[in-house]
């Protein structure tokens, strides 16, 4: 999602389940993107057939998975290296 609407990005930022005019597909993506960092290892196959619901299809749906896998990883990697840290 993209937005030059600089209250809704503060408020995706601050808790997405609260901001206002998000779409189901958008909200389906972001409850997926949670599960999959959080708790990867309890992804069910019920998760990917929400993102489905919304209209993703395999392509979309690893799209989906790759991008939010590779934000975790490099995260992961500057967190390790105390990258940005005083």
């Amino acid at each position: 999602m993209e937005t030059l609407d600089g209250a809704l990005a503060e408020a995706i930022k601050t808790d997405w389940r609260m901001a206002p005019g998000l779409s189901g597909r958008e909200v389906a993506i972001l409850t997926y993107t949670e599960k999959l960092t959080r708790h990867a290892y309890k992804i069910l196959p019920e998760d990917l057939e929400a993102l489905r619901a919304v209209g993703l299809d395999d392509t979309g749906i690893l799209q989906v998975n790759l991008i939010a896998s590779w934000f975790n990883y490099i995260n992961r990697v500057a967190d390790g290296l105390g990258i940005g840290k005083a």
